[in-house]
Order: structure tokens, then sequence, then C-alpha cells
């Protein structure tokens, strides 16, 4: 195994590097110059031409590039160009939102998409089947901001239970924490949740279908024993494969979410930053979840060797 995460590293750095070079090429050729939003409608040429000095946007791409890797080298992201903070600070003080919201999501659609594909497998073909995978289907085909806007219609302006908009940090309480991410964590786990049943129903039927199944059905074991301890157990790695694939679905929907609820999130930060067109920012987000996704992956498939004994590597 330690080969085999020492194999997983270097592709990684590889990943990386190739994903470092395709963000900054992306954004050096996207049309826009920032040094004119900052100047303003009202700016001449010449002020123009100042600040992409003092910014270093008039440099050639290959120094541009080489300046900003050598400060990854050294963890520094680079210094925003419309706030004059680091973007590692920048991205630190939107930590807590997004890791809270991805928590929370993870959990809404965990504790409910596997029981509910495990027993739409049970009942095949049933109507308790057909109505979980209608949700299934509708809570994938539902964008995300629709259902947003429906949760906040019903629970904050009808029901008025729970908050429109905002977030609190945990550090004020566990409640006023909570009560602002349950919205957030609905929207996005019910989608994220809807994938996760119609893989685990599919997983867990194939696995029912297997002699073993049948063995134990012959001598008698208690249908929800065969379906936890035996099915679902070995359905496991289909199932824990796409919770990790579907990191990068959360990722993005993490950034419509922040922006709905105006949760001061790294998505938040990643619209503004688009907006501004404040390429620093733009880029260190965009390093950042694509090694968080890279990472996870990774983990993912470490935990098959719990999941199956079966898996050597």
């Amino acid at each position: 195994m330690f080969s085999y995460i020492v194999r997983r590293l270097g592709a990684t750095v590889v990943v990386m590097a190739v994903v470092a070079f395709i963000v900054f090429s992306l954004l050096y050729l996207t049309p826009g110059d920032p040094a004119a939003v900052i100047a303003g409608d009202v700016a001449t040429e010449d002020d123009i031409k100042r600040i992409r000095q003092s910014l270093g946007l008039d440099q050639p791409f290959i120094v541009r590039f080489g300046t900003w890797v050598w400060g990854l080298f050294h963890g520094d992201l680079g210094i925003s160009i419309f706030t004059n903070l680091p973007v590692t600070k920048l991205i630190a003080q939107r930590v807590e939102p997004t890791i809270s919201l991805t928590i929370c999501t993870l959990i809404v659609a965990i504790i409910t998409s596997v029981p509910l594909g495990a027993i739409a497998a049970a009942r095949a073909e049933s109507k308790t089947d057909r109505a979980i995978m209608g949700f299934s289907v509708l809570g994938f085909s539902l964008p995300v901001f629709v259902l947003a806007y429906l949760l906040i219609l019903l629970f904050s302006l009808q029901l008025q239970i729970l908050p429109v908009q905002g977030y609190r940090p945990i550090a004020e309480g566990i409640w006023p924490w909570l009560k602002h991410l349950i919205l957030p964590s609905l929207a996005l786990g019910t989608v994220y949740a809807a994938l996760i049943t119609r893989i685990t129903r599919a997983s867990v039927l194939d696995v029912l279908a297997q002699d073993y199944i049948r063995t134990a059905q012959a001598k008698g074991l208690a249908e929800h024993n065969i379906l936890i301890h035996h099915a679902l157990k070995n359905a496991a790695v289909p199932i824990i494969t796409i919770i990790g694939i579907g990191i990068g679905l959360l990722i993005s929907g993490a950034v419509v979410t922040e922006t709905v609820f105006a949760i001061p999130g790294i998505g938040r930060l990643t619209v503004d930053a688009i907006l501004r067109r404040d390429y620093p920012v733009i880029q260190g987000v965009i390093l950042i979840f694509s090694a968080t996704y890279v990472i996870i992956n990774l983990l993912i498939d470490l935990s098959y060797v719990f999941f199956d004994p079966r898996i050597r590597y």
C-alpha cells in the first residue's frame, strides 16, 4: 500500500501542476482588464497603464507565471488586486462557513440517501421503489437555486421558523450556527442525495442477486439483517466511490448555495473575485478546490481496503 500511496501522491503533484498552468493560462487569456475595473470609468489610458505597472500586469506571461509558481512553493497564493490582502488570509477568513456547509450537506445526504437506496433495492419494482426513484429523479433534475428559493419561501417567509439568509459562526452557539445552515444544507444535500440514492439502489440490487444472499435467505435470516450486514456492506465500494466523485458536485453547488443564502464562504469569495476579475484570488481558490478534490478521492480509494478485504494495493 505504501508504494501505491507514493505513486498516487506523485500523480497528484503532476495533476496539480497541470491545473495550475491551465488556470493561470485561461485567466491570462480571458478578456477584460482588472486595471481598467480598478481605475473606473473616468480613468485615462495613462491611469490604467500606471495601475497595470504597479500590479505587474504588463509583464510577459512566462515572467508572471514563474513568479506565481515561485510564490506557491513558499505558500504564497499572491495578493488580492482589490483588497491588497494575501489570498491565503482571504481564504482562511472564509473557510469556516464553507466547511460547515459541506459537512452538514454530507450528513444530510448520506443519512437519507443510503437507507432510501437500500430500501428501494429491497422493494424493487414496488410502489415504494418507484416513489424513491421519483424523488431521486426530481432531486437531481431540480437546480439548486430553485430548490433553495422554494425552501426559503416555505420555511422562512411563510412558516417563519428559519432565517432567510446569513451565517453565524459556531463560536456564537450551536443552535444559531445550525439554524443558518439547515436550509442551505437541505437545498444542496437534496441534489447530492438523489445521486447517491440511485447508485446505492443499483449496487444493492446487484448484490442481492448473488448466490450467497439466496443462501442467507434459505437459512431463514431476517430480511433486515441480510440487507444491512450482507448486501449493503458488500455494495459499499460503488457507494463510497460516488460519494467521493460527488465532492465535485458539492464544490460547484456551494458557489450557488452560498450566493443564494448570502453565506460568506469561499463560494461567495469566488463569485466576487470573478466579477472583479481578481485573478490572484480566482487562481488561489481553484487550486484549493482542486487539491481538496484530489486528496479526498485518494482517501476514498484507500478506504476500499476496509470495505472489501479482497482489494489489495
